[in-house]
């Protein structure tokens, strides 16, 4: 999922809005390190899970300042006003924002945002499908 990460962020160019999806531990904040790192961000990337959302500062392969939004919804049924902060982040420029268990804020997600779907395989491996 790593190695997945870096080829994907390195493609990526702002705005963009993915969405992943995938049972707990599938390796959606796995593929966001690797996403952060083809994105020139050093600092540990962790899930956000507990915090809703976390932001990382990268640098485009020009220099330009890159943001990296990565948002959680697991623990939030109603996401209150974590929906305004989505919003102004899925406005910004500069920000490449990745949401995972994104349903409770569905009608927020831009409607040609990128999907990522993560299954595991009965012998261990996980397949990735993209839309």
């Amino acid at each position: 999922m790593l190695d997945f990460g870096r080829k994907l962020g390195r493609g990526l160019t702002a705005p963009a809005m993915l969405e992943l999806i995938g049972d707990v531990g599938a390796g959606k904040t796995t593929l966001t390190r690797g996403i952060a790192e083809a994105l020139g961000i050093h600092e540990p990337v962790t899930s956000p899970s507990f915090t809703i959302s976390k932001r990382y500062v990268g640098k485009t392969t020009d220099g330009r300042k890159i943001i990296l939004a990565h948002y959680d919804f697991y623990r939030l049924p109603d996401p209150g006003i974590m929906s305004e902060e989505l919003s102004e982040t899925l406005n910004d420029e500069n920000t490449i924002t990745i949401v995972e268990w994104g349903g409770s804020v569905k009608n927020l997600l831009p409607e040609n945002h990128q999907k990522i779907e993560i299954k595991y395989r009965e012998d261990g491996s996980r397949e990735v499908i993209t839309s």
